[in-house]
């Protein structure tokens, strides 16, 4: 796939991951729309964006409402022509075990609206943009891609009942829509990240990211500008549909 002057939604694209995927497109010459809540730090990331291409802009909208994300894509067709291609990122964390107790006591337990919040954003949203995202291909002809990001979790993870879940269900939809899209030359791929060196994990104390790292057989985080690269892999290569990019240095092994 040849993506310049083409248009691609990204969510998620103020900081980390989502970021590091837009200004990697930005550079190839592609149209960017920056899907964020978070307006000042998404400016700054268009403004980047920019030096490389003009045709990026920002978009304030909240991708968990459904109107919200249906003015999302009629806006980006409107200001930037059909749409090529969906970066399915954003994401958010509410963790905590699903019941924590002492001496069969119950201490706490993960409480309903931090199990729908992560539910909302991390799968909930990936439908509805990825919906709106083929809705628009379809009717305008374009063949594109619908790119998800996944994560290492959704093989499950201690203290992450909700993330993984999401997670897992974003890889499953992933297959549902390279099977049901393919016919109008609409491509369905996932990557499924490990730790990678976003704000959080570089925040942490020295100690503490030590033997965070020291489990990943990489012996490292992964760099952002390594998943810009898995991200261009799969947008190159049109034979790949319907499957998840592992990228975790061989964390899940």
């Amino acid at each position: 796939m040849d993506i310049k002057d083409k248009t691609f939604v990204v969510t998620g694209a103020a900081r980390g991951l989502g970021k590091a995927i837009a200004l990697s497109l930005a550079q190839q010459g592609a149209n960017a729309a920056l899907v964020d809540v978070d307006l000042e730090a998404l400016e700054q990331t268009v403004l980047q964006c920019q030096q490389f291409n003009p045709a990026c802009h920002a978009y304030l909208y909240n991708i968990v409402d459904e109107q919200n994300v249906i003015d999302l894509f009629n806006a980006v067709e409107n200001d930037l022509g059909p749409i090529s291609g969906l970066i399915n990122n954003a994401g958010i964390l509410r963790d905590a075990l699903l019941v924590k107790a002492k001496n069969g006591e119950i201490l706490d337990r993960m409480s309903l609206d931090d199990w729908q919040a992560v539910i909302d954003v991390n799968l909930t949203a990936v439908f509805l943009c990825g919906r709106e995202a083929a809705s628009k291909m379809i009717e305008s002809q374009t063949p594109g891609i619908i790119l998800n990001i996944s994560s290492i979790s959704r093989a499950g993870n201690a203290g992450q009942s909700n993330y993984a879940a999401a997670k897992a269900g974003v890889a499953a939809l992933t297959v549902t829509w390279a099977k049901e899209l393919a016919r109008f030359g609409i491509r369905s791929t996932t990557i499924a990240p490990g730790v990678f060196e976003t704000d959080m994990v570089a925040s942490m104390k020295p100690e503490a990211k030590a033997r965070f790292t020291a489990a990943i057989p990489a012996g490292r985080t992964g760099e952002l500008e390594e998943m810009a690269s898995a991200v261009n892999f799969i947008l190159q290569n049109d034979y790949f549909n319907g499957r998840v990019l592992e990228l975790d240095g061989g964390l899940r092994l």
